[in-house]
């Protein structure tokens, strides 16, 4: 067992390590985007009257899970099919890798081919749920200018110009 641990403090375990983090942090940020999207499709639908309710249902909308987004925002946003596929695509393996990877895994942790098939494959992820997340981002923003709310003036409050 001392030599399993010794291998998981290696620089290669360490990089395949930070991987996993970055394919866990782009997906959070892909369920943030769409928390976002689906509260302004709500928005401009009318479906929340007070700032009171849009509090509301954004905190229920965060604990929300990444399926239960993805099936909701369909019945809000005209996605393409494709993207609908893809959304469900990115879904299935976040929930594989969250759960389940390093326990169906745990043998290719201990030779460096394992890892470096490991690191592709949770790069390959990565980038395929940033690339989503950057995606919906521009959507958002385009629903921000259909519904005359100003992203610079929202930015202003938050952030002090030099």
């Amino acid at each position: 067992m001392m030599k399993q641990t010794r291998l998981l403090d290696s620089e290669h375990s360490k990089e395949l390590f930070a991987y996993f983090g970055l394919a866990v942090y782009y997906s959070q940020a892909l369920e943030q985007q769409l928390v976002n999207l689906l509260m302004l499709m709500k928005i401009s639908q009318g479906k929340v009257p007070t700032e009171e309710d849009l509090a509301d249902l954004y905190h229920q909308k965060l604990s929300n899970s990444l399926g239960q987004l993805v099936n909701e925002i369909q019945h809000h946003f005209p996605f393409s099919e494709e993207e609908t596929i893809l959304l469900k695509e990115v879904w299935k393996q976040r929930n594989y890798i969250v759960h389940d990877y390093f326990k169906e895994r745990i043998q290719e942790t201990f030779s460096p081919a394992g890892r470096s098939r490991m690191i592709r494959e949770l790069t390959s992820f990565k980038q395929q749920a940033q690339d989503l997340e950057r995606k919906l981002q521009k959507y958002t923003n385009d629903l921000y200018g259909k519904l005359g709310l100003d992203l610079e003036t929202e930015k202003a409050g938050t952030h002090t110009n030099a």
